[in-house]
């Protein structure tokens, strides 16, 4: 919110300059982001009047004026605007005046015709576009009559104003209007505010309730209520009333609509008025709307509406939504004689919803959403009433008429001093926290330092004794508050046995030459789907951010996957990654929350290791991957037996090259390449992945950490070499070696594989070396004979094995 400095100084004594101001309310209410004058930067910006116009000779959209500035000669200014007129005065920016973005304005001849200076429009001088009023915003910018000629026109403009744009935060909605900054800005100065609101007496002869009738949910709306006011002359606002609205960002329309605003800015309520003679019936109904429903609202967008929206209706047709923004077919135009203004309380939660889901965030909702004054929604409206008689010559009807009124009752709070002295960690005397009451215009009865306090409407998001704390702590000052230790009994910090484990999988994946990415949990529906361990449904956000970002991931490898499109696209070719995250399952469709599984996955494409002078590279195969990955199993000791299982489940892999990776009989992970199709939908190069369920191999059973001492007795290597038939796996035979190997066994190691000339067709050759160890003592020639026998012989009876 953007709060005038010279309009808060009309209810306050400010003894403090702006930047002092701004830091004062820092360090007691809501963050201040900055304080400007919208003046700052400019330079040489004058009052002048148009004496005369005259067509360019070469350009006819071009006007030569001659521009009276106060000084004994006028200025020769040719101008564009097609609004020009003799005897208006003018915005003028002399040579060598500085407008808006810094640019230098300086002696010119515009299509040989000299020009000195510039004839300005507001946005020319630093006024957003948006706030321009639209009578203006084609065109320059008349000032007012009685302007004189040569003076600078910022104050005229209401451009020297220091501007303090408060961040309030959805607990301090109060803050949202001059009313409640000014009480909340007495508290801490220690002055007694000079706020009056004082409505004018309504001076039509006709009743409200004989124009209008008004209906509410007061599920939706706890209160609505009405007011008419005829005979209105619709036409701009004043200069002063148009000030106030856009030095606090808001675009003046007419004097109607821009006492909403005001009356919005002042009191903090927001109101609607509709033109009477638009709505099509004498009603205004607060309800649901229904699905399919269909609305135009005031900034010309269409809405499809749904059963979770709330509409004000007439004639059972939508004309405004409730909270966020009136329809454009009863907009207030020139042609408006009666209008019906608008107060209410609609639902905060509703409110948010429904401008989340249209994308539509209005000052109004704004308010809505933090909560307004309900003590104060009568008073604001028959305010605004009286403001319309005096600026448009309306004549408000009397009373009003309620669709909704709850009942509304000052909250009252019980505290002691004992209490607020043992939280804030302070000493302070029932007087002193007395006298913090009273200045923030709280009812307070003292007995013996047992409060009992009562809160007024306009602070209503004070609700429990420690809200109260803190409104004695920021009000005394935190920076009064003494330093204390908290009293608490130390514990020893350290990691969960799964923390540990997390380290050491990052450790073991980066020592094997995989770099640590972090994806976005987010993702789009498709990906979300990609590459999954198990079956399950997707967790959709309500309100996400951007269609690439709505859904949680079900998977890593699609995230690792666009990490590498990033880093291919920028001539990264040999990319390497892991990640380690959570994925987000979901058994059934209606489940609240998704069950979150910690997975660790990795990607590779290109070429690794990266070639250097004492190595040579080899593009990324599966058996690469393989490798990384059972080399990375084999750090957890998992007891149970890990296999590697071809499967054509994934849709997303490539069905020859993909394995399922399985604990005993579960599975726990895959590995393998992305399918081509798959890499070419994300852009990469081919390019291998795994993913594994790091929960599952967290409770997997493990073995115990064992150390042996390296034997200081010799061992004995025998090779081994065989012809099988090609269907017969590595696996097969180590199963074998191992189990008939004897218990001297110490390693096995495949060292060659051989398929072609000398070898019968169907068959392969591989070879092994068998190292037995003997800790104990020196082992026998004998020993290791018979177990190599026994190994060659049980070879050749399950396997049909030729020993060579």
């Amino acid at each position: 919110m953007l709060l005038s400095y010279d309009w808060l100084s009309q209810y306050l004594k400010l003894k403090l300059d702006p930047e002092s101001l701004g830091e004062k309310i820092e360090r007691t209410s809501v963050e201040v982001d900055s304080v400007t004058k919208r003046s700052t930067g400019l330079k040489k910006l004058i009052v002048g009047q148009i004496l005369s116009i005259e067509k360019h000779p070469d350009a006819g959209h071009l006007n030569i004026c001659q521009v009276d500035v106060g000084a004994a000669e006028p200025q020769q200014i040719v101008c564009g605007a097609p609004n020009v007129e003799v005897g208006k005065k003018v915005i003028v920016a002399m040579p060598g005046a500085r407008v808006a973005g810094n640019v230098k304005i300086k002696k010119a001849k515009m299509r040989g015709v000299k020009s000195d200076g510039m004839i300005c429009a507001l946005d020319e001088i630093g006024f957003p576009k948006d706030v321009v009023p639209d009578e203006w915003k084609d065109g320059i910018y008349f000032l007012p009559d009685d302007a004189k000629l040569g003076d600078e026109v910022y104050d005229y403009l209401g451009m020297n104003d220091p501007m303090l744009d408060l961040d309030v935060t959805p607990n301090r909605g109060d803050m949202l209007s001059m009313r409640g900054v000014v009480y909340d800005l007495a508290a801490v100065l220690d002055q007694k505010p000079d706020f009056t609101v004082q409505p004018e007496a309504a001076t039509g002869q006709e009743s409200s309730a004989d124009v209008i009738a008004a209906t509410a949910d007061d599920q939706l709306a706890s209160q609505y209520h009405l007011q008419v006011v005829k005979n209105v002359q619709v036409h701009p606002s004043p200069l002063w009333l148009q000030i106030r609205l856009w030095n606090a960002g808001i675009k003046p329309i007419n004097n109607v609509v821009d006492v909403t605003n005001y009356v919005m800015l002042f009191l903090g309520q927001p109101l609607h008025a509709y033109d009477l003679s638009q709505l099509p019936a004498a009603n205004l109904e607060v309800r649901r709307a229904r699905p399919g429903e269909k609305i135009t609202t005031l900034d010309e967008a269409e809405r499809e509406l749904n059963d979770q929206d709330v509409v004000i209706t007439s004639g059972d047709q939508p004309v405004a939504l409730a909270g966020l923004m009136g329809g454009d077919s009863t907009r207030v135009t020139n042609e408006t004689t009666t209008i019906v203004l608008e107060a209410g309380v609609f639902d905060s939660v509703l409110t948010r919803k429904m401008a989340q889901k249209e994308n539509l965030h209005t000052d109004a909702s704004q308010r809505f959403e933090r909560g307004v004054d309900h003590g104060d929604v009568i008073t604001a409206l028959n305010y605004a009433a009286g403001m319309i008689q005096s600026l448009a010559d309306g004549q408000a009807s009397q009373g009003v008429v309620t669709g909704s009124q709850a009942p509304v009752n000052e909250r009252v709070i019980k505290i002691t001093a004992d209490r607020i002295n043992h939280v804030l960690g302070t000493d302070l005397s029932a007087a002193t926290i007395n006298e913090i009451f009273t200045r923030l215009g709280f009812g307070v009865v003292d007995n013996h330092g047992e409060f009992t306090v009562t809160i007024p409407t306009r602070c209503w998001d004070l609700q429990i004794d420690a809200d109260l704390i803190e409104e004695v702590a920021r009000i005394y000052g935190y920076d009064n508050i003494p330093e204390t230790l908290p009293v608490t009994q130390t514990t020893e910090g350290g990691l969960t046995s799964k923390q540990h484990a997390m380290r050491k999988s990052r450790q073991t994946l980066q020592g094997m030459g995989l770099n640590h990415a972090i994806s976005y949990s987010l993702t789009t529906p498709e990906k979300a789907a990609m590459f999954m361990l198990q079956q399950s449904f997707s967790t959709d956000l309500q309100w996400p951010m951007t269609k690439d970002h709505s859904v949680l991931r079900m998977n890593l490898v699609s995230g690792l996957l666009d990490d590498v499109t990033y880093n291919q696209a920028r001539g990264v070719e040999n990319v390497s990654l892991y990640e380690q995250g959570r994925v987000f399952y979901k058994d059934q469709e209606d489940q609240i929350r998704p069950t979150e599984v910690e997975h660790v996955a990795g990607a590779i494409s290109g070429t690794m290791p990266i070639a250097s002078w004492n190595q040579q590279v080899r593009p990324v195969d599966f058996f690469l991957l393989k490798g990384i990955v059972a080399q990375y199993l084999q750090t957890l000791s998992l007891q149970g037996t890990i296999t590697y299982e071809s499967t054509e489940q994934l849709a997303q892999m490539h069905p020859g090259r993909t394995a399922l990776i399985k604990l005993d009989d579960e599975v726990i992970g895959f590995l393998g390449q992305v399918h081509p199709n798959t890499t070419k939908q994300f852009k990469v190069k081919p390019t291998y992945v795994f993913e594994l369920d790091f929960d599952r191999l967290m409770t997997a059973p493990k073995h115990e950490a064992q150390y042996q001492v390296v034997s200081s007795l010799p061992g004995i290597k025998r090779d081994i070499a065989m012809l099988v038939a090609d269907d017969v796996t590595n696996k097969q035979i180590e199963t074998i070696i191992w189990k008939r190997g004897g218990a001297y066994l110490h390693t096995v190691t495949l060292f060659d594989v051989y398929v072609g000339e000398h070898v019968p067709a169907g068959k392969k050759s591989l070879a092994y070396t068998l190292s037995f160890e003997n800790p104990q003592e020196t082992l026998q020639d004998d020993v290791v004979n018979q177990a190599m026998a026994k190994v060659e012989q049980h070879l050749q009876a399950e396997l049909n094995a030729e020993i060579r």
